[in-house]
């Protein structure tokens, strides 16, 4: 078995193995003619359970072609033009190269002593980025799995510089649009805060934060007694795309001694834009900001950072153990990222973004995110002239979200019903995947366009489907009525 292990004498059985893998991805992504195959659960699974793991084939070449069938062939393909589903981007090549080189040699991000340059490139990429963002000089951060982390390591942060005793967190608020990420609410009850800790401001017709509302709630919030722990702002919501008024929402948390905190998971995409950079006004005076560049930087899952203003904050998430990181390391300047990282064991997915700007450069991110966001532009103006559909707010970034308004009906219930089948049947089809959400009570449908490659006329094919689908549904409605 150990001519399995991957060392010295085996490094010639790797390159064979691992380029027999690379060349099965690479011909199907070139043979791949729709995002989805359309298999369902049920027909599937019993391929799955079928499986003995307890009998090993014993041959790479095999397991690949067994792979084709238990994965592959059904995996769900974000590169393909039609794939308009969630916030899942097509990666660049150069991520990917990173990719290959981190898994082969597995350094750990925890320590020094396991990764060495390894840190000091993840390092310089979280300079590189809070420069970009303006933090200013004390700024540092950590990578993290994805902006959930990066939101609950950025509200421990805030609960923590509250000073407030654990038996009065009860008495904390946090403050949030309606249309933030659900990870606000999780990472309240995961850092013991009561049931009302997250307060809900209202949107505009933007589908951004009311500035007035949110004076407003802050200021209730003291008469009652309680704490304003923090204010999230979100840069690039996950539904519509909307960038909440961030000078604004600075300015009141400066009068409110309040942490403010972006979630630009999705934004942060405009860092590297020449174009839309603008957008992003204000968020320099944040105290706290998630990135996950595998949204709109074009990288593989998993790469994310939560940033800070104040290295010093990042002390709420250190603990010294033995073993791995003792106390005297910290004061012989021996830089040990799990002092700042919720993480211990961390995989080097710095490296991705290292090799995407060597080989690419940030323009090169840049122009590809802004080409989407033109592209939903185009997309808005489309669903605008169209009488088939109801598009809710014109997009800042490249979010699009509508539904489809069947001819002759008039019940908003039956409406629902058609564009959820019509969601539905189109990813039965595999023809193409978009996402759905609510906007009240109504069900509604999403383009999240991350794919340069997708097209107007990829678009416009979309909503011919979306729409037949629906009428084909309320057609049988009628039929089974009568």
């Amino acid at each position: 078995m150990r001519s399995h292990l991957l060392n010295n004498t085996t490094a010639e059985h790797y390159r064979r193995t691992v380029t027999a893998g690379v060349e099965r991805v690479a011909a199907k992504l070139a043979a791949t003619e729709r995002p989805f195959s359309g298999v369902g659960v049920d027909e599937l699974s019993p391929v799955v359970d079928a499986i003995d793991l307890d009998r090993p084939l014993g041959d790479a070449t095999a397991a690949l072609d067994e792979l084709g069938d238990v994965y592959l062939r059904d995996a769900v393909y974000f590169h393909h033009p039609r794939y308009l589903g969630h916030l899942n981007c097509p990666v660049v090549i150069p991520a990917v190269l990173g990719e290959a080189v981190l898994s082969a040699i597995n350094s750990s991000l925890d320590t020094w002593d396991q990764s060495a340059g390894g840190t000091l490139i993840e390092r310089r990429l979280i300079d590189w980025t809070t420069e970009r963002i303006g933090l200013g000089p004390a700024a540092d951060g950590i990578f993290t799995s994805g902006g959930t982390q990066s939101n609950l390591q950025a509200l421990l942060l805030a609960r923590e510089e509250a000073k407030i005793r654990p038996e009065h967190y009860t008495r904390l608020r946090i403050f949030t649009s309606e249309c933030s990420h659900f990870s606000v609410q999780k990472s309240a009850k995961l850092l013991g805060l009561g049931p009302d800790a997250v307060v809900s401001v209202p949107v505009d017709s933007n589908k951004r934060m009311q500035t007035v509302a949110l004076a407003r709630a802050l200021e209730s919030c003291l008469a009652e007694g309680a704490v304003p722990m923090a204010v999230v702002a979100t840069a690039g919501t996950t539904d519509f795309g909307s960038i909440d008024p961030l000078p604004e929402i600075a300015a009141l948390c400066e009068q409110f001694a309040t942490w403010m905190h972006v979630d630009a998971a999705y934004g942060c995409g405009l860092l590297a834009s020449r174009e839309r950079r603008g957008l992003l006004e204000g968020i320099h005076h944040a105290d706290s900001v998630t990135v996950d560049y595998h949204k709109s930087f074009f990288q593989p899952v998993s790469s994310s950072a939560i940033l800070v203003r104040d290295r010093a904050t990042l002390r709420h998430a250190t603990y010294h153990a033995e073993y791995l990181n003792p106390r005297r390391m910290a004061e012989e300047r021996i830089p040990n990222q799990v002092d700042k990282s919720l993480q211990t064991t961390r995989r080097f997915d710095a490296l991705k973004l290292w090799m995407t700007l060597r080989v690419m450069g940030a323009d090169g991110i840049g122009e590809l995110f802004d080409e989407v966001c033109d592209l939903a532009a185009e997309g808005w103006k489309l669903l605008a002239a169209d009488p088939r559909f109801d598009v809710v707010v014109q997009p800042q970034l490249s979010t699009l979200v509508f539904r489809h308004i069947p001819s002759g009906v008039t019940s908003p219930e039956e409406i629902d019903r058609a564009n959820l089948h019509a969601r539905k049947a189109l990813f039965a089809s595999g023809e193409a995947i978009v996402a759905g959400t609510k906007v009240g009570d109504r069900q509604y449908l999403k383009f999240t366009l991350l794919n340069p490659e997708t097209t107007v006329a990829d678009i416009a094919a979309v909503l011919d489907l979306i729409s037949g689908h629906a009428e084909q549904y309320l057609g049988d409605s009628l039929d089974r009525a009568s």
